[in-house]
């Protein structure tokens, strides 16, 4: 387990972004080999995909040999509704970079078999060989995807019931109004997230400091389900200066001792121009 923390939002968002895209340079992925790539929504992601579409525009980066499988989308929740997970992947990424629209994956919420739409999705995962690298963002509560409190630390993707800290904290994107909230959605397990080579997970901001700390200094526990990433054999948690607030002063000493060890693994940025 590895703990990267950066001095704020942006620093954190370009340290992420960097890091997927030297890791989809240096697969050199083809027509015959893709690179499988797992993606979350929400606000904390957003600025590490606003610099992989800068990469992209620049030219040193192409996602036309990567397949994406997104975390989790609304149940009953238009596709073309501004608030969808659908909606927020192509407005935010997909339609800025040069993917193929086939070979970005993202759950129907409105499928006529829920059940089936979820075994669907996980065998679309195993067809594609598996996730090279997952990217997940946390909620204040320590969940991941949709997998809140007390999920099962081995669940697949499945149809869930949001908590009521959740719908609270999504009201936001709704006008404020409960009633509009959505309250289930079809998400990966925590098993099915454990299962990529590689899971980089976003943690930023102080009102996520409780949910850091519980996700890296205290044990496992199905209560905070980002904790089960302690036992992937190659996690890296990456963090603002205001998320480490409820850490031990010598934890945030001793990952940070060791960054610059690893901060070559982001410098320099490889191109993929010919």
């Amino acid at each position: 387990m590895r703990l990267v923390i950066l001095d704020d939002y942006a620093l954190a968002s370009e340290w992420a972004a960097k890091y997927i895209c030297n890791r989809i340079i240096q697969y050199n992925p083809g027509p015959d080999k893709y690179f499988t790539l797992g993606l979350p929504t929400g606000s904390t992601p957003f600025g590490c995909y606003k610099k992989l579409i800068e990469y992209h525009k620049r030219g040193d980066l192409s996602f036309k040999y990567v397949k994406t499988f997104n975390m989790d989308e609304y149940v009953g929740l238009p596709r073309d509704h501004p608030e969808s997970y659908h909606s927020y992947m192509w407005n935010n990424f997909f339609k800025h970079v040069d993917i193929d629209p086939n070979n970005a994956h993202i759950l129907d919420g409105n499928a006529a078999d829920l059940q089936a739409e979820c075994e669907e999705f996980e065998r679309k995962i195993q067809e594609a060989d598996g996730i090279e690298l997952f990217v997940g963002g946390i909620g204040p509560d320590g969940h991941i995807a949709f997998n809140e409190p007390g999920s099962s630390l081995v669940s697949r993707t499945r149809l869930k019931t949001l908590a009521m800290d959740t719908i609270l904290a999504n009201a936001k994107y709704f006008d404020g109004d409960l009633s509009k909230v959505p309250t289930m959605a079809l998400t990966v397990g925590v098993g099915t997230v454990m299962d990529a080579r590689e899971v980089m997970i976003l943690i930023t901001g102080a009102h996520k400091a409780f949910a850091l700390y519980k996700a890296i200094e205290e044990g496992v526990n199905h209560m905070w389900t980002v904790s089960a990433f302690q036992q992937h054999p190659r996690t890296i948690f990456v963090c603002d200066e205001d998320a480490t607030l409820e850490l031990r002063v010598k934890t945030v000493k001793y990952f940070k001792g060791i960054m610059h060890v690893h901060n070559k693994l982001v410098e320099p940025l490889h191109s993929m121009k010919n």
